[in-house]
This record gives structure tokens, C-alpha cells and sequence, in this order.
């Protein structure tokens, strides 16, 4: 109860100021009292005074009935409120873009069940972990693509993420491409902090724009990149070709990562560079990058109120009714 009391709170206050008529509404009500009924004058009230009954005790409570009412009804009009949440949030906005390889080789098995389906859950759960941030989702291969422009929508985020497959675009792998275009999506942004996840299984092998290039461009406009090389030490099963019926054929093959380029591009623009060589890697790298990338930019409180005037308004509202009904009724007076 008294925790109740410490949350209410007044929309309009000021309604409190019409409590100081109360006193002139008593005056009027007992000088109209006096005037409506006669009085009669007796020598000495000795006889009855000892005489009283039932329904003159009752009826002394019908001024209390009425005044209870006007009381409520202001209270009502002060509108209280019950405050049921108050919560501090602290916003972390960062500017994020995942840039994630989209080749063929992204379905080598030495993840399971493949390296792509498995860094698009590790995505997903860094998503479900940054509310308040705006992300963006750049797909690259040979060639590359904006699938989704920053925005805080993150169910749109995850959609997006889980629609990533390989053979939308051109094989090959354009990393220069790939971190040019996750460039473009984040250069314009007024964020103080704007970072590239760069994820990327294999060797620069296409795209017009070498990766040097790419990253000094990210460093001008004050981008950080992360890279990651996921893939796994020595041989993995691979697709190295495809059938008739456009299906890849998979065999033991090499696992090649350029790990010089990654550290360098990393290194250019003030970010790390990790390699993950199982899930369980890759999923403390992106622990890693969120806890480093950590920028409070604002607090705000929030309050919810649950409406409470509905019951005094009611309660008046029975003591009204209570009182006309004792008034004209049991206690009726006889002219």
C-alpha cells in the first residue's frame, strides 16, 4: 500500500485548489438549511432531549456523504496516476555493416553444416545484441551488393542475414569490391563511431578495386575494419566444380586465406584482424568485437502510467447516489 502511495503521482495538481471551497459549500449548505426548514420555539429542550432514533443518527451522515463525494470528484479531476515502470536505458548507436563472402567456397564443410550457414547464425546472435545500433548487410563474391541499407529494423536484419546463399552472385572472391561497397554505406553516417565486419573465406581474385585501395578509403572517412578468416587449418571438403544440372561437386582442397592482406587491411584502419578456424572461434571473435565496440551516446528514462481517476470518479459517484437515495427515501422528511 504505501509503496502504491510513493508511485502516485498528478497529472493536474492544481484541481487540489478547488478543495479550499469546501468550506464556503458547508456555509451555504447549512444557511439553505436553516431557511427551507421551520423551527419551533420551545421554553426547554429538557424533555426530549434524551430522545433520538435511528434515522436521525443516519441522517447526520448525509452532509459527510456529500462532502466524501466532492472530495473524490476533485481528486478525480487532479488525474493520479500510478507510476508502474521507471528504467534508465543507456543507448549504444554504432553504425555497423556486416560484409560477408558469398563464395563457393563458403560451403566447404569443415564448419557445420558449412562455413556460410554457420558465420549467418554467429551474425544473427551479434545482431540480437546490438538493439540499439543501425546495421547493414553487404554480400560480396565476385562481384558485390548492398542486401540490406543500414537501419534499426533488425527483424529485417535477420530476414536479410538468413537469405544469404551462395550462386546469387558471380564467383570469386572481391575483397577490395566487397569493403568498397560496405564503404559507401556508412561514409555519409554522423555516428561517431562507424565499423566494417569484414568476413571472408579465400584470395582477392576479382573485382575492379584492389583491397588497398578499398581500405584507405575506409580510413578516410574514419571507418575501423574488422576482417575474419574463417576457415580451417590444411585441407577442408570444398565445391570445386559444378554438374550439368548446376549442382557443386565437392572434394579435398586447400584452404587459402590471405591473412597478410586481412592484417593489413585491419591494421590500416584501426581495426583487428581475426581467424577462426571452428564455430566456436568464430563466435568469440564477434563476442570480442562487441565488447570493444561499446559508445554510450544517451540516457533516457522512461515512464508508464496506469490511469487511476476511474475510481475516485466512481467512488463520488456512489456517494451521490448513496445519498439521494437514504435522502428521499428511509430518510424523507415530512414537511
Amino acid at each position: 500500500m504505501m509503496n502504491a502511495l510513493q508511485n502516485m503521482t498528478f497529472a493536474h495538481p492544481w484541481a487540489f485548489l478547488l478543495l479550499l471551497l469546501i468550506p464556503a459549500v458547508v456555509w451555504w449548505l447549512k444557511r439553505q438549511r436553516h431557511q427551507r426548514h421551520p423551527h419551533l420555539r420551545m421554553p426547554t429542550l429538557a424533555a426530549v432531549e434524551h430522545i433520538t432514533s435511528w434515522r436521525a443518527r443516519l441522517r447526520a451522515l448525509l452532509p459527510w456523504l456529500r462532502g466524501l463525494a466532492l472530495v473524490a470528484m476533485v481528486v478525480a479531476l487532479a488525474r493520479p496516476q500510478l507510476t508502474l515502470q521507471e528504467e534508465s536505458i543507456t543507448a549504444e548507436g554504432i553504425d555497423i555493416v556486416l560484409a560477408m563472402d558469398l563464395s563457393s567456397s563458403m560451403l566447404a564443410q569443415d564448419f557445420k553444416p558449412n562455413r556460410l550457414e554457420a558465420s549467418k547464425q554467429v551474425a544473427i546472435d551479434f545482431v540480437n545484441k546490438r538493439p540499439y545500433d543501425r546495421i547493414s548487410i553487404v554480400a560480396f563474391a565476385g562481384e558485390a551488393f548492398t542486401q540490406c541499407p543500414l537501419t534499426t529494423d533488425h527483424d529485417i536484419v535477420r530476414t536479410f542475414i538468413g537469405a544469404l546463399a551462395c550462386g546469387a552472385l558471380e564467383d570469386g572472391t572481391a575483397i577490395g569490391q566487397g569493403l568498397a561497397t560496405a564503404v559507401n554505406r556508412v561514409k555519409e553516417s554522423e555516428t561517431a563511431s562507424k565499423i566494417i565486419i569484414l568476413l571472408t573465406d579465400g584470395v582477392n581474385n576479382a573485382g575492379y578495386l584492389p583491397p588497398d585501395m578499398a581500405a584507405d578509403i575506409a580510413k578516410e572517412f574514419g571507418i575501423k575494419v574488422y576482417t575474419i578468416g574463417v576457415g580451417s587449418e590444411g585441407e577442408a571438403i570444398t565445391p570445386v566444380s559444378k554438374d550439368r544440372f548446376g549442382r557443386y561437386r565437392y572434394d579435398i582442397a586447400r584452404v587459402e586465406i590471405d591473412e597478410a592482406l586481412l592484417q593489413q587491411i585491419a591494421t590500416k584502419t584501426d581495426g583487428r584482424y581475426f581467424r577462426a578456424t571452428n564455430q566456436e572461434e568464430l563466435q568469440g571473435i564477434y563476442d570480442l568485437i562487441d565488447q570493444l565496440e561499446k559508445t554510450e551516446i544517451e540516457t533516457t528514462v522512461i515512464k508508464r502510467y496506469q490511469e487511476k481517476f476511474r475510481w475516485f470518479a466512481m467512488f463520488a459517484a456512489f456517494c451521490l447516489l448513496l445519498e439521494m437515495i437514504l435522502r428521499y427515501t428511509v430518510l424523507r422528511a415530512i414537511p
